[in-house]
């Protein structure tokens, strides 16, 4: 086995030392459901947002300037939905 002077790197190399904490099954368990439970109430908000601009988009009583502020946020989600799934 060989052994490498941390002081010292062979040329065009390069070294990264990382401590991580060690997660319990609990600990873990507790993150993701947090993880999904903010997930879940984030896509509510997007989706009651956008219900909410298609509703107004679609009312023969709403305003020609509502109408075009309710456009404006649903192509936004719709192109960030876009930017998301692509990741470009």
């Amino acid at each position: 086995m060989s052994t490498i002077d941390l002081d010292n790197p062979p040329p065009n190399h390069r070294y990264k030392v990382s401590v991580d904490p060690y997660e319990t099954d609990g600990e873990r368990r507790v993150r993701l459901a947090k993880d999904m439970i903010v997930f879940l109430v984030a896509v509510g908000f997007v989706v009651v947002i956008f219900f909410l601009c298609y509703e107004t988009v679609a009312s023969a009583s709403a305003g020609p300037d509502e109408k075009k502020w309710a456009m404006s946020i649903m192509s936004a989600g719709m192109a960030g939905l876009v930017g998301y799934l692509v990741r470009k």
